[in-house]
């Protein structure tokens, strides 16, 4: 099992969309609120560099920026359809 994080943030549509990709695939994922802690703000903008959500971060070492359900499929090994 892949490990998966998600920083999302509130009236986000594509984070939405990427939750609702997560959730048809059988994706488990730990979704963090970035406008609710600073320090994952923080984090994934110095260390992810990243600077729009959603961001998702899969076994501590892809990083797959903005929506980009293509990148996704790819680096979780599934269909993208």
């Amino acid at each position: 099992m892949q490990k998966v994080t998600l920083y999302t943030q509130p009236q986000c549509p594509p984070c939405e969309i990427v939750k609702r990709f997560f959730k048809a695939n059988d994706i488990q994922f730990n979704e963090i609120n970035i406008k609710e802690d600073p320090s994952s703000q923080e984090y994934m903008i110095k260390t992810l560099e990243s600077y729009s959500t959603p961001t998702v971060l899969i076994n501590d070492q892809d990083v797959v920026r903005g929506y980009n359900l293509e990148a996704l499929a790819e680096k979780l090994n599934i269909s993208c359809d």
